[in-house]
């Protein structure tokens, strides 16, 4: 992207820099080790910039080109790659995922309040869109209920070094749903689903499909499943302030040391990865995620041609529940609010800044991962932004509506 002066994008300059403090804060607080900031508006970089440190033992920054975890910013990558396939014909969005994955005939709900794995009723099979939208009836083992703790379990979690995703797709099959399809909203692992649904459909493992499809064309040559060979120490750790796992969401117990040391390079398993995740398993740097933000903005089209009709993707990005989240009655987390907020494919929408509590343009589309990344578009304002960090949950502090109201304050026109 070209770079402009902020003025000349309707930036406040005096105002942006208090971007720069609050990130600063951050560090100094020791709620984030590190974090890089890139905004663009109109295709043009705006604003740029890193705080604090990648690697704190080493003593190394966070940098732009610091090549980190975005977990759940991989979901809309992957739906990306999906409605490519739509776009073909070669599947539609009310398809049952049982027939391209036999694990999900003869699929079973818990019923409504269930207390044991074996209360069920007869249902049928997810359909596509439903993977997409969270409305599958499946479920993340974080989350609270029946399906989840035998997820958790079970070890049935799309981790990187957790085997082939064919097998455990097929191992997810074999539960039931925590609900009837299309009934709820309930955050899962939808689009991991969906990723295995992609293999099978292109005849590719997903990594290959997603780099020909989409990462090689955006020119997003450092984002994989697997760190790419060479990064060396540019790839970031990440901390977390919990005593257990970092993934934990409804633990309590905080750790002596706020930013606890939970996975590094040299050890990590995204050094190694077999799984691909398609919904959380992709490493990359901030230039390579705005690329395929930028893609998003723009309709579809890149520099060098097009991934999506603009059509498609304003079809994406738009809202696909009933009503906001809220009305589906969720009983789990999500990396948004809640109220106020919609859900297209793949990502959040916003369908009322005043109920969702942070300032915002109706039609944000928007997502986030694990480590507290972030990124969201806005269509009216012509705005993209990306954050990075590494810190684990993401719930852990108020980072993103925080965010989203020092851009705002800082935009004048």
């Amino acid at each position: 992207m070209q770079t402009i002066k902020p003025q000349d994008a309707g930036f406040d300059s005096d105002r942006l820099s208090r971007i720069s403090a609050w990130m600063d804060r951050y560090v100094e607080d020791c709620k984030y080790p590190g974090s890089s900031l890139l905004i663009a508006r109109g295709g043009q970089e705006v604003y740029f910039n890193a705080s604090g440190r990648r690697n704190i033992a080493a003593d190394l920054p966070f940098e732009r080109d610091t090549v980190a975890r975005i977990y759940s910013m991989t979901k809309p990558i992957t739906t990306v790659a999906a409605m490519t396939l739509v776009e073909q014909g070669v599947f539609h969005l009310d398809a049952p995922v049982s027939e391209f994955l036999p694990a999900f005939r003869d699929m079973t709900a818990l019923v409504p309040g269930a207390e044991r794995l074996d209360q069920v009723e007869p249902c049928a099979s997810p359909t596509i869109h439903q993977l997409m939208t969270h409305t599958s009836g499946l479920s993340y083992p974080f989350n609270p209920g029946v399906l989840s703790r035998e997820m958790d379990e079970q070890k049935i979690m799309f981790g990187p070094n957790q085997g082939r995703l064919a097998d455990m797709a097929d191992r997810l099959g074999e539960l039931p749903l925590a609900f009837r399809p299309g009934t709820r909203w309930e955050y899962s692992v939808g689009i991991d689903v969906l990723g295995r649904v992609i293999e099978v459909v292109s005849g590719q493992s997903l990594d290959r499909f997603l780099a020909d499809t989409i990462l090689d064309p955006l020119g997003m040559t450092e984002t994989r499943f697997r760190v790419p060979e060479g990064t060396g120490n540019r790839f970031a750790s990440l901390y977390t302030p919990l005593a257990g796992s970092a993934m934990d969401l409804n633990a309590v117990e905080k750790s002596a040391d706020p930013l606890r040391l939970t996975d590094e390079a040299g050890s990590s398993p995204f050094e190694t990865a077999e799984m691909y995740s398609g919904g959380g398993g992709l490493v990359g740097t901030i230039d390579d995620y705005m690329a395929f933000v930028e893609m998003l903005r723009r309709g579809g089209a890149f520099d060098g041609g097009r991934i999506l009709s603009p059509h498609t993707l304003g079809f994406m990005m738009r809202n696909h529940l009933p009503g906001d989240i809220a009305s589906m009655g969720p009983q789990s987390f999500a990396e948004q609010p809640m109220e106020g907020m919609g859900f297209g494919l793949g990502g959040s929408v916003v369908l009322d800044p005043g109920r969702v509590r942070s300032p915002g343009s109706i039609g944000d589309f928007s997502w986030g991962g694990m480590a507290s990344t972030f990124f969201w578009i806005d269509p009216v304002l012509d705005l993209s932004v990306v954050l990075f960090t590494q810190l684990s949950p993401s719930s852990s502090y108020p980072a993103r509506p925080q965010l989203k109201a020092l851009v705002h304050g800082a935009l004048v026109r």
